[in-house]
């Protein structure tokens, strides 16, 4: 089995969240499953340029993008059991961060072409393309509407995968010959229409052979109007050929026992875990147990010097606290509920808790939580940015994870919390509900703590409860720490339904 795919981001090379981790773990997962398996990915300059020193040249050719004859080279990298195929070129690629462009219908339409035209030169004839979000949902379009009558390509099949239903590649109607470069039929117009501009996830939702989303709770919201953003008919229309495959994570990445970037290596040990709570409290400047002294905080500045605000002191401290860390390691963004947050934030403070948000995200959000710096110096932390260690350090040293979503196609941070044995505390959507079995008292059963309405009153109830059963149980606390980290959200599991879906295909 021949796997491409065609993505515009991918770990390690570059990724602004989900979807470059998928971009990088799930090809991978296929090849030690025993696919042949390639990414073709945009050479973006802000690519850290260590990480693609030993790509070779190729070879060049011009793309058509419309009337447009556009320079394209293409280097290849092999890394682990991975082939990489990187489009070139400086105009659309060379520019600072890599998305948000004025130009974006362009430069991924002339990505598409570049892929598919690249692939008689490589000689490479893929069983599947595997496409991932808007950024190449022109590619089952294009192979229905010209390149499938060559024979070359006749018997390719596509797989377009949604990650996010609310990105989808909406532009205006004169992108259709100023940029795709293709006659509007009335089949492929009716096909792209979308509320007189033009959808390319739509589109790629008619023409694919399969469409996948990242969980299978998701398949069935996103054809609710609710979660929907207007495509739920047209995805309840082909529904006949869509699955829900949930995600996993790289666990040799997020391994507690092996992670370098934390404070204290551990797998099964509370008391391990609670050392690395102790020295996040430290560096966070927020207290324990006994606090013996203060000075003039210095250690959050010098390890994440970009915070725009921590707590001005950094209290040294022995013992640790018996009141739990809850932590928000998330984008400050209204899609992951942290309006909920804010409604019920001092009762959440009126709680013997303490709270690190790591993150950023609207203005809004970012300038509640530097006020409520202010208000809650003793119990809150924040850093608004990202810092891989200290998302780490995070992730180690928390009791609980907060996530009160208001929907969640997957969800990666609930999944990498409980490697550390941390207790996700989320709303039952998506990926979030198909990850997360709430804990129940009586048999011990669950790996962390649910609610299901978008309702601020019961995301604070489903904290009440946490913290009760952390402060007054503790063996039953040891329990649900067991359970949390023994959950298996590797790729395996996931590279094998992709394969039966893919063979189903071929």
């Amino acid at each position: 089995m021949k796997v491409l795919h065609a993505v515009s981001e991918a770990s390690p090379f570059i990724t602004t969240g989900g979807l470059g981790e998928v971009g990088g773990s799930l090809p991978a997962a296929l090849a030690s499953e025993g696919a042949e398996v390639c990414v073709f990915m945009p050479l973006y300059s802000a690519i850290d340029p260590s990480l693609v020193a030993e790509r070779e040249h190729l070879f060049s050719f011009n793309v058509k993008v419309s009337w447009r004859d556009a320079h394209c080279s293409v280097e290849t990298l092999k890394m682990g059991n991975i082939q990489y195929y990187f489009i070139c070129n400086d105009y659309y690629f060379c520019r600072d961060g890599i998305y948000g462009h004025f130009d974006e219908a362009e430069r991924y339409a002339f990505f598409c072409r570049a892929v598919l035209d690249c692939l008689p030169h490589l000689g490479f004839q893929p069983d599947i393309i595997h496409c991932h979000d808007w950024q190449t949902a022109l590619i089952p379009i294009l192979l229905r509407n010209g390149y499938r009558s060559d024979l070359f390509y006749y018997d390719i099949k596509t797989v377009f995968t949604i990650h996010n239903v609310k990105y989808q590649g909406v532009f205006s109607p004169t992108v259709m010959r100023d940029v795709i470069g293709l006659e509007p039929s009335d089949e492929l117009w009716s096909s792209l229409e979308f509320f007189d501009a033009v959808n390319l996830v739509k589109a790629a939702i008619y023409y694919a052979d399969r469409i996948t989303t990242v969980s299978p709770s998701y398949v069935y919201e996103i054809q609710d109007p609710y979660y929907g953003e207007h495509l739920d008919g047209v995805l309840r229309d082909n529904s006949y050929k869509l699955s829900g495959i949930l995600n996993g994570i790289d666990t040799q990445k997020y391994d507690p026992m092996n992670d370098p970037l934390i404070f204290v290596p551990f797998r099964s040990s509370l008391a391990k875990k609670a050392e690395n709570k102790y020295q996040l409290q430290k560096l966070l400047g927020l207290p324990a147990t006994r606090v013996e002294h203060a000075k003039k905080h210095t250690a959050f500045a010098s390890v994440c010097p970009d915070a725009k605000n921590t707590n001005p002191l950094f209290l040294s401290v022995t013992g640790t606290s018996h009141a739990p860390l809850l932590a928000i390691v998330s984008r400050l963004v209204d899609q992951k509920g942290v309006d909920l947050l804010t409604h019920v934030f001092d009762e959440i403070m009126g709680l013997d808790v303490q709270l690190v948000v790591l993150g950023s995200g609207e203005y809004h959000y970012e300038q509640f939580f530097e006020e409520m710096l202010w208000r809650y110096p003793e119990k809150l932390a924040i850093y608004l940015g990202y810092d891989v260690q200290l998302a780490h350090r995070i992730y180690a040293a928390a009791d609980m994870l907060l996530m009160p979503s208001r929907f969640e196609p997957c969800g990666v941070a609930q999944m990498i919390a409980m490697r550390y044995g941390t207790i996700p505390i989320v709303r039952e959507t998506g990926g979030l509900r198909d990850t997360v079995l709430p804990y129940n008292e009586i048999t011990g059963e669950g790996n962390g703590f649910s609610f299901a309405n978008f309702n601020a009153h019961e995301f604070l109830y489903a904290i009440e409860r946490a913290v009760d059963l952390y402060q007054n149980d503790e063996a039953a606390w040891k329990g649900l720490f067991d359970n949390a980290r023994k959950t298996k959200f590797d790729w395996k599991r996931s590279a094998k339904k992709y394969l039966k879906l893919y063979h189903e295909l071929g």
